[in-house]
């Protein structure tokens, strides 16, 4: 059985596996290959009887008038390969996809813990008596982008604290600037084109923050997490918007977000180390997603690399601010 790590801040673990990327090196957007097979994704006997109880009941929840989920369609995720460039060794990774929709990802998600005619659960099956990484793609039925924003005018960090509207279990909680799960019909090109993660965290910005296409953003992909709490692959993404500061953005917000409903507040911090990592650890365990601390950390990372010109020693500047906060709140505690 192969034990995967959980991303670490401070002495405070959490649930999610940092699968590549630690912040010192973006994954360049010609070294990311998406791969697309489009065929559905294909179910057990048992579990498709669990997918079929989730249509059901959608059905019977839209002929009542009672909030019910849309059954947009998606993708699986059949693997995730990392590999590096010939010449220069940089970071680059394949992804393949294959057809799946949001009923699909529901019958597996909430059913996680649910007991199989023999006894066991997807949890115990797939994901502690075996790596999760090499579960089938049924198991993977999302993959979200989320993307770290940094505005470049005033130089603060964005938080957002998802709503009681949005569906799964990282309602109310604080997570990344934004996110968009990948779906077939916004992030699936007509003209046969490949499938682009950097165009999809561009769709989260403009759908959740209104930041526009006319907005200059330094974008960046920072590497790939396993939320192993909900079995959920994650791009990790940063964003510096260099024409925007709080003020900005909150005005924009004032005059309409499409999709404001995700979100009831926001948080901005100055992006330095320390008032990062004071923030998320001020924040109990529990009203955190499982992948955002990862994320706002690589890209805490990533900020510490370019200031000192590309050094990824930048890493270590935001390790020893780590340390001392951890040394801190051991005195606290004594």
């Amino acid at each position: 059985m192969t034990q995967r790590d959980r991303f670490t801040v401070a002495g405070r673990q959490t649930d999610c596996h940092v699968f590549e990327g630690e912040g010192t090196r973006p994954i360049l957007e010609k070294n990311l290959r998406v791969r697309y097979n489009p065929k559905q994704v294909e179910f057990p006997d048992e579990i498709g009887q669990w997918r079929r109880e989730v249509e059901e009941e959608q059905k019977r929840a839209e002929a009542a008038g009672e909030p019910h989920r849309w059954n947009n369609p998606r993708f699986a995720v059949q693997r995730l390969v990392i590999r590096r460039t010939h010449t220069l060794e940089d970071p680059g990774a394949t992804l393949t996809l294959c057809d799946a929709d949001y009923y699909d990802f529901l019958a597996t998600s909430i059913n996680l813990d649910r007991k199989r005619a023999n006894g066991v659960t997807l949890r115990e099956e797939y994901l502690e008596r075996r790596d999760p990484v090499d579960a089938p793609a049924f198991m993977f039925c999302s993959l979200g982008v989320n993307v770290a924003v940094e505005t470049g005018r005033d130089h603060k960090m964005l938080f957002s604290h998802r709503s009681a509207l949005v569906a799964g279990p990282n309602k109310r909680r604080w997570n990344s600037s934004a996110n968009e799960g990948l779906a077939r019909n916004h992030d699936l090109p007509e003209d046969g084109s490949a499938i682009s993660l950097h165009a999809v965290a561009r769709r989260a910005l403009k759908e959740e923050l209104a930041v526009h296409a006319g907005d200059e953003a330094d974008l960046e992909l920072l590497g790939f997490g396993l939320d192993l709490r909900n079995n959920q692959w994650a791009a990790f993404f940063r964003a510096v918007l260099k024409d925007l500061g709080e003020d900005e953005l909150r005005d924009r917000w004032t005059k309409g977000v499409e999709d404001k409903w995700e979100h009831d507040k926001h948080a901005f911090v100055p992006a330095d180390a320390e008032s990062i990592l004071r923030f998320i650890l001020d924040q109990p365990e529990e009203h955190w997603t499982p992948c955002a601390p990862a994320l706002f950390y690589l890209a805490l990372v990533r900020g510490a690399v370019l200031a000192r010109g590309g050094d990824p020693a930048g890493r270590l500047d935001v390790e020893a601010v780590e340390r001392r906060l951890m040394r801190d709140r051991e005195q606290d505690d004594a």
